[in-house]
């Protein structure tokens, strides 16, 4: 199986991550799924306060024996407590990789290094990947604006993961944005990268807590069906985030900025769960719709990246994974006896 400097640092089979899509996307099924196939799965902290997030790691911890990581955001939404308590129980748990993504890790490398813990930060610059390896991260990714979900920059996946490669090394770097199949693998690596990261592929996976729709629209969706805005702001006002078209998208997209004024008015669309507990989602929320979502399905957030026009049907996460690397190998492996590839 193809194997690179990242799965000797993380103790996996096959360099690839699966996203922590949140809150409830990423639920400890597809988590686990993941890090059983070789892979290393990554759960958000999901807005679950500290003891309940410490007993979903305790749960997945019963699920796989392998590796797996727990992301937490810096910046952004409105946290129920400080961050930094979300560290705390990560710490406290030995999780093996602690994520980090819209914010400076520096105040929590060296303790969580302490505990043992790998540590990873997600960046969208090279400004963000400097400050990732002064902290002393473990490994770096390096998210290309074609991705899914919220954007920290605006380059490409091909050109950000180079420069990002160059600016940091030797510090694995790891590209997230564009990548489905075996050829974004290949891609990624022939850049310098590590290993990649999936997202929207996994939402339709098998094990996957998106909603039936929302798979169903990633099946359909096309690489033009994306759009960067910032429409669904409520809850967390003025952030990038790629998002599928949909007729609601579409409509409201000339007004986009409507959607980060957390209006007290805002019309309830439906409810999902937030956190472990049940709560009513305003128009322009910014929480994609899991398996347990009620309501104007069709009025809420499908995060997914340009990557969708790849996908074409529902899969186990390991037979996804396992194609995946299967593919990128035999890319490289050809290649290179063809001469193709220096």
């Amino acid at each position: 199986m193809l194997r690179t400097r990242l799965c000797e640092l993380l103790d996996i089979q096959a360099p690839v991550l699966g996203a922590p899509m949140g809150p409830e996307i990423m639920g400890l099924e597809l988590a686990a799924a993941v890090s059983n196939a070789g892979g290393l799965g990554i759960i958000s902290f999901g807005g679950y306060l500290p003891p309940d997030l410490k007993e979903r790691i305790r749960k997945l911890r019963t699920m796989t024996s392998r590796p797996f990581g727990v992301n937490i955001l810096l910046e952004g939404p409105h946290l129920p407590v400080p961050e930094a308590a979300f560290v705390d129980v990560c710490i406290e748990e030995r999780v093996p990789v602690l994520s980090f993504f819209w914010g400076d890790p520096t105040p929590y490398v060296e303790q969580a290094h302490s505990a043992g813990i790998k540590v990873c930060d997600q960046v969208g610059s090279v400004s963000a990947a400097k400050r990732a390896r002064s902290a002393g991260v473990d490994f770096i990714i390096a998210q290309g604006v074609e991705a899914g979900g919220h954007v920290a920059g605006a380059v490409g996946t091909m050109v950000l993961v180079p420069v990002i490669v160059d600016a940091v090394g030797p510090i694995p770097v790891v590209a997230a944005g564009g990548i489905a199949d075996g050829r974004g693998l290949a891609a990624a690596l022939a850049l310098g990268a590590e290993g990649v990261v999936l997202g929207t592929r996994l939402i339709a996976s098998t094990e996957c807590n998106a909603h039936d729709i929302y798979k169903q629209k990633i099946i359909a969706a096309t690489e033009e069906d994306t759009v960067r805005t910032t429409l669904f702001g409520n809850g967390w006002p003025n952030a990038y985030h790629r998002t599928l078209r949909t007729p609601f998208v579409n409509q409201w997209l000339a007004e986009e900025k409507r959607g980060s004024e957390q209006r007290p008015d805002e019309p309830i669309v439906g409810e999902v769960t937030l956190g472990g507990m049940r709560m009513p989602l305003p128009r322009f929320g910014g929480i994609p719709p899991a398996r347990d979502a009620t309501g104007d399905i069709e009025s809420m957030d499908f995060l997914a990246g340009q990557s969708a026009g790849l996908v074409s049907e529902i899969k186990p996460a390991a037979e996804i994974i396992r194609e995946i690397v299967v593919q990128g190998e035999s890319i490289l492996t050809n290649r290179a006896a063809t001469g193709a590839v220096a």
